[in-house]
């Protein structure tokens, strides 16, 4: 099934090989790829980095049970979400599902490869629509990827497994679960469903929970088949000797990264209250990520004000169902309280 859908360009592909994917072992002398004997940092940097992640990927299993044979590192999520429609869907032809209001870059990637994005947009209490969706999978050609983000960006609503197991059921192209702010959530993670499922694609990050996002560490988790491909068809050397090095201490630490997730999941729930009490406030969503979206009386004159305070949050107001919302970030309780008392400020001054 999987090679009916690729593309035929990257189906025939011949990947670019070099001398160290076809040699397993220890080496001691390396003449094979041009580089420079000497190396003027701390870390051999004039080596090039292991195109397969190997040690990286050893950890994710180990640290977060991401089995080793199902795993592919790309150069942030972002890479891994450019590598999946180049390699599915052929530019003027095929198609992409996305639900809005969502993560934006979807869409973007797609403009940039010239494929179609056909929208089934959340109800308006962000639910699916099932039956709109049902109708477009019948009645539209071509279609070949289906991006769902859950939890969601910018909404912040996480779906239970049974609801995506239904998708990946009613659709007969490859269905990709982007779980970048998963581990704020409670719902039960997808990549159990990975086996089960020759057309799911799970991807994670460790840009977010794991405080990693300048490192560009993203992980794409689906059958060895799909893995095969996306490793064939990516840059050789795609994710660089530091972000690996960093990203294996940042592994080494995942007792005290999720001491600090519960904290933020405390936090989260508690300036839920807070900013709800606010009468500026007319409208708070539930979260499951690391950041609260809320309508306010005016979203583009608050970004300003907050600004005017080098106070940076995102207004989402020209998103759909989303005039006048803002997307706040949990950061520090020093952060959170410095929005919270600049909020209460407008509030002051519009009474």
């Amino acid at each position: 099934m999987i090679k009916d859908l690729l593309r035929k360009n990257i189906r025939e592909l011949t990947p670019y090989s070099c001398a160290r994917d076809e040699f397993s072992g220890v080496a001691e002398v390396f003449l094979d790829a041009n580089e420079n004997f000497k190396t003027y940092s701390s870390y051999d940097f004039n080596r090039y980095p292991d195109p397969h992640c190997t040690l990286l990927r050893k950890q994710l299993d180990n640290k977060l049970g991401l089995p080793f044979n199902n795993t592919v590192i790309g150069n942030g999520s972002d890479e891994l979400i450019d590598n999946l429609i180049r390699s599915f869907c052929e530019p003027k032809q095929d198609k992409i599902i996305i639900m809005n209001p969502t993560y934006g870059a979807y869409k973007v990637f797609a403009d940039i490869n010239d494929v179609e994005t056909v929208f089934v947009n959340y109800k308006k209490n962000f639910e699916i629509d099932f039956p709109l969706l049902e109708q477009t999978i019948e009645n539209e050609n071509n279609l070949k990827l289906l991006f769902i983000c859950s939890p969601n960006n910018p909404t912040g609503r996480a779906e239970e497994i049974e609801t995506i197991e239904k998708i990946i059921k009613m659709f007969k192209g490859i269905v990709i679960v982007d779980e970048a702010y998963a581990e704020f959530s409670d719902k039960e993670s997808c990549v159990k469903l990975v086996e089960k499922y020759e057309n799911l694609v799970v991807l994670k990050t460790l840009s977010k929970c794991f405080a990693a996002a300048g490192i560009r560490a993203g992980i794409m988790i689906s059958n060895p088949e799909i893995v095969s491909v996306i490793n064939n068809m990516k840059a050789p050397y795609n994710v660089s000797s530091s972000t690996q090095i960093e990203a294996l201490k940042i592994l080494d630490q995942t007792s005290k990264i999720y001491q600090q997730r519960d904290e933020v999941i405390e936090r989260r729930k508690r300036y839920f209250e807070k900013f709800k009490s606010l009468n500026y406030v007319k409208k708070i969503y539930d979260s499951d990520a690391n950041f609260l979206l809320m309508e306010v009386e005016d979203s583009t004159y608050l970004c300003k004000k907050l600004q005017d305070k080098k106070i940076i949050i995102r207004n989402r107001t020209k998103d759909l169902y989303l005039k006048n919302c803002v997307r706040i970030t949990i950061g520090s309780e020093e952060e959170c309280l410095a929005v919270f008392d600049a909020i209460k400020g407008v509030e002051n001054e519009r009474k």
